[in-house]
């Protein structure tokens, strides 16, 4: 029987009609650090660091659709954990970004809400209680 193949999480990839804004959102609403671009005139690709996480925000042609509404299928958000879900979640609405559910229990030391980042990009904000 051969051993399974070892994988590892290297990226999300994201498309954005406004690269730069959109990488811009993710550094000050999230701590984001800038490693890299792309391209220079137009930028084609920005590359953050979210948290140990590489994110590539990639400058979208015009004749890309708009992401689906969700819920949906495939890939539907990103996860973004915090140690005090109402202290970031007050930030967050002080910052302007849009909330799309409040916080909420779902099960014993877990708690969630979302918000909207660029280009309707759904993002989780969860707290898990220390186990």
């Amino acid at each position: 029987m051969r051993d399974p193949m070892q994988y590892a999480c290297d990226h999300v990839h994201l498309r954005s009609r406004d690269a730069v804004r959109a990488a811009r959102f993710y550094i000050e609403t999230f701590g984001a650090r800038e490693v890299k671009r792309v391209g220079d005139d137009p930028v084609e690709r920005v590359v953050l660091d979210l948290g140990g996480l590489a994110l590539f925000i990639e400058q979208a042609p015009a004749e890309i659709n708009a992401a689906a509404a969700t819920p949906c299928l495939g890939i539907e958000h990103i996860g973004l954990r915090t140690a005090d879900i109402e202290a970031a979640m007050a930030d967050l609405t002080a910052r302007g970004v849009p909330v799309r559910t409040g916080i909420t229990a779902r099960g014993p030391g877990l708690r969630i809400a979302f918000v909207e980042g660029p280009d309707g990009a759904l993002i989780e904000i969860l707290e898990r209680a220390p186990s």
